[in-house]
C-alpha cells in the first residue's frame, strides 16, 4: 500500500476521472477528503461510499467552483490535492467559459500559483477518454461514444484518439508517487478513424445496431501522433483501444446508458 499514512484531496470526485482516482487512492492505502457540490446527492456519492475502503478513508466535503474559499476545509492539512473539478461547457456565452480556453487560463493561473507560492505542481493533459464508468451518469466524452453507436460523428472528424479512464487516473496517482515527476504529461492514445472504431466495435458486439451516416459532413482532419514517452516513464502501460471500447460499451449497457 503505497499511501499508507498520507492524506490527500479529489477535487469534483464525483467525475469521471477523479472517481477513478479516487478508487485508486483508496486501494493504495491513501486517506481521501473527496469534494463535491453536494453531499446529500446519491447520484454524487453513491458510487465513492461504495468504494473498496471507503467507510475507513474517505470523508466528503461540500465545495464549489465559484464559492471563494470552498475548497480550504477540504485540503487543510492534505499532503497532496487532485484538482480535477472543471466545468465541461462547450456552448456558452462568455468565450472565458468555453471549456478549451478555460482550461488553458486555468492552467496558466494554476502554473503562476505554484511558482508564485514554491508549490510542486504537475500536471496531466489527456485526449479524448473512454473507459468504464463509476459514476450512474453519462460524462461528455464517453457520450461521444454513445454518438457513435447512433451513426453521429460528434466532432465531424475523420480521426479521434482515445486514452483509457483508468490509465488516466494511474497517470495521476504515479504523479504524486513518483519524485521525478515535473511539468506536463500528454497521455492520448492512437489516432484512429471513425470508421476503425465503428468496425471494432461491430466486431466486439456484431449485434449491437451501428447506424451508418456515410460520412456526412466529415472533415478530412490530421492523422497526428502525439509522444507519450513521459507519461509512459512514470510507469504507465497504455490500455489497447479494443478493450477500452468494449469495458466502455458493457459499462454503457450495465448502467442503462446505451
Amino acid at each position: 500500500m503505497n499511501g499508507g499514512g498520507q492524506v490527500v484531496c479529489v477535487t469534483g470526485a464525483s467525475g469521471y476521472i477523479a472517481s477513478w482516482i479516487v478508487k485508486l487512492l483508496l486501494l493504495r492505502g491513501y486517506t481521501v477528503r473527496a469534494t463535491v457540490q453536494n453531499p446529500t446527492d446519491t447520484a454524487e456519492t453513491e458510487h465513492l461510499l461504495a468504494l473498496e475502503g471507503a467507510k475507513e478513508r474517505l470523508k466528503l466535503f461540500k465545495a464549489d467552483l465559484l464559492e471563494d474559499c470552498s475548497f480550504e476545509q477540504a485540503i487543510e492539512g492534505c499532503d497532496a490535492v487532485f484538482h480535477t473539478a472543471s466545468p465541461v461547457k462547450f456552448i456558452v456565452t462568455d468565450p472565458q467559459l468555453w471549456y478549451p480556453l478555460s482550461k488553458t487560463l486555468a492552467e496558466n493561473v494554476a502554473w503562476q500559483f505554484a511558482k508564485d507560492n514554491r508549490m510542486d505542481m504537475v500536471v496531466i493533459n489527456p485526449g479524448f477518454i473512454i473507459g468504464p464508468l463509476l459514476q450512474p451518469t453519462l460524462n461528455f466524452s464517453v457520450e461521444i461514444i454513445v454518438d457513435i453507436v447512433k451513426g453521429k460523428n460528434p466532432f465531424n472528424c475523420r480521426y479521434y484518439s482515445f486514452v483509457d479512464v483508468r490509465d488516466v487516473a494511474l497517470a495521476h496517482v504515479k504523479a504524486l508517487e513518483s519524485p521525478s515527476a515535473n511539468g506536463r504529461y500528454i497521455i492520448s492514445g492512437q489516432s484512429v478513424t471513425i470508421n476503425h472504431i465503428k468496425e471494432t466495435m461491430h466486431e466486439l458486439f456484431p449485434n449491437l445496431c451501428i447506424d451508418d451516416p456515410n460520412g456526412e459532413g466529415e472533415m478530412e482532419g490530421i492523422n497526428c501522433k502525439m509522444c507519450v514517452d513521459k507519461v509512459k516513464n512514470l510507469g504507465v502501460e497504455f490500455t489497447p483501444l479494443k478493450s477500452s471500447l468494449g469495458d466502455t460499451i458493457i459499462s454503457l449497457k450495465e448502467k442503462y446508458l446505451l
